[in-house]
């Protein structure tokens, strides 16, 4: 092990430090210069793997003479690991190598920033800064935690005690769930008039002591945040219909209404956003439509505005809704809701009191789903919304590939990450909270 351990700091670092000055596209050619230096990088890897080979062996034959009761426990913790496992490979590593990133300078380098693996891990360790982070500009962090502080306040604080408070015995009723969702949207309300608040008068008060160069990413959160919102919402909106439809639909018909559904994703996801160009543009078939039967008197401006990057969204990711919103409807008791008929409730209460809040988690699925993507999209706000939807997915792509700008970029996806992360740990919380109340 510990020879393997030595061929590994002697292959994959020197690797790392090479890739990262070449920009990460020599190890996988043998062609070019360096040809001689990939031979001898591939040897190291072979001979690596061979040298781990007879480790391997050793495991396998130490696991098959293990106690069956120690097999049992030995495999189902390696079961549980494997999600972790996959979650540190695919999410964790790539995290921190934009991280990484966030903390550099621009350079003319490939890649395009500095310091990096080549100039020696305590040099490249020592140089990392927060400079981009101020570019971003202290404006848009101050924002953002302002906005974290005062949601913690508002629903880890203040909406357990006011939900309480107005209703003690909260259950699944008709008045009891008006009066949660109220209470809901009026603490959210609130919270959003206070964080206005907070940022008109103290922004002035900000910029007296710190330069706040750009608003450009602020904007794009914000804009970002608006747009994702108003799109989840009309997708629930327009969702949730669908799959209580086809869950309330005969069984054999449920198969072909399932399919109708997913048949959009046979298709690839570009020409489906380039179709809604022919059907938006001032020429296109909705505008001849509406002029032939003689709805308008002249084409209806849709392309290049927030309006066509909504439609987009929603007919895009209408899918994400409808599928977990159908799953936790069709898993539903019937008889429940025979059951509330039977005892005087009308159609609309049996539905208010047993399927809405049976449907609650498939409803919540399908928010997150088309919540997160939205939220940094960039291929729908680029073709339907023109230059006039900014959209912090436009704003990663240009500092990328038209200025090159990679730790201004990476900075601005952590932040983006971020901003997704908190929100959902507080909903979580606030869900767990809900149910505490309620049992």
């Amino acid at each position: 092990m510990v020879l393997a351990g030595v061929f590994y700091l002697e292959t994959f670092i020197p690797l790392a430090r090479w890739s990262d000055a070449v920009g990460g596209s020599r190890p996988f050619t043998m062609l070019g210069d360096g040809w001689f230096d990939v031979a001898i990088w591939w040897f190291k890897f072979i001979a690596l793997i061979v040298i781990n080979l007879p480790i391997i062996a050793l495991i396998i034959v130490g696991f098959r003479s293990l106690p069956l009761g120690l097999k049992a426990v030995v495999a189902r913790q390696s079961m549980i690991s494997t999600p972790y496992v996959w979650l540190l490979v695919f999410f964790l590593v790539p995290f921190g190598i934009v991280l990484k990133i966030s903390f550099s300078d621009i350079a003319l380098a490939i890649p395009p920033y500095v310091p990096t693996l080549k100039d020696g891990f305590w040099t490249m360790l020592f140089g990392l800064d927060l400079e981009n982070y101020a570019f971003i500009g202290a404006g848009a962090v101050f924002a953002s935690f302002a906005v974290i502080v005062m949601s913690i306040i508002m629903f880890q604080i203040v909406y357990p005690r006011v939900r309480k408070a107005l209703i003690p015995d909260a259950r699944y009723g008709v008045f009891d769930s008006a009066a949660a969702a109220l209470t809901t949207l009026a603490v959210a309300l609130v919270n959003v008039a206070l964080i206005v608040a907070v940022l008109a008068l103290l922004f002035p008060v900000l910029r007296a002591f710190v330069d706040i160069p750009d608003f450009l990413y602020f904007a794009a959160y914000l804009s970002s945040l608006k747009i994702a919102l108003i799109s989840t919402f009309f997708t629930l909106l327009i969702g949730y219909p669908i799959a209580y439809a086809m869950a309330r639909a005969a069984e054999h018909w449920r198969p072909t209404l399932l399919m109708l559904v997913i048949l959009p994703f046979w298709t690839s996801f570009l020409i489906r956003v380039y179709a809604w160009i022919g059907i938006l543009s001032t020429e296109g078939y909705l505008n001849q439509f509406l002029l032939g039967i003689g709805v308008i008197g002249e084409p209806l401006t849709i392309l290049n505005t927030n309006i066509a990057v909504y439609i987009g969204i929603v007919y895009t990711y209408l899918p994400f809704m409808v599928l977990p919103i159908y799953a936790a409807l069709e898993r539903m008791d019937d008889s429940l809701v025979e059951a509330a008929e039977d005892l005087g409730c009308s159609t609309f209460s049996a539905f208010w009191l047993i399927t809405a809040p049976l449907s609650k988690p498939g409803v919540i699925a399908g928010c997150f789903l088309v919540f997160i993507p939205t939220l940094g999209e960039f291929v729908i706000p680029s073709l339907l919304g023109g230059s006039n939807s900014i959209m912090i997915g436009k704003v990663l792509w240009e500092e990328f590939f038209n200025n090159r700008d990679w730790p201004v970029a990476s900075s601005v996806a952590v932040i983006l990450l971020l901003i997704l992360i908190i929100p959902i740990v507080l909903f979580q919380r606030n869900q767990q909270n809900e149910r505490e109340m309620d049992g």
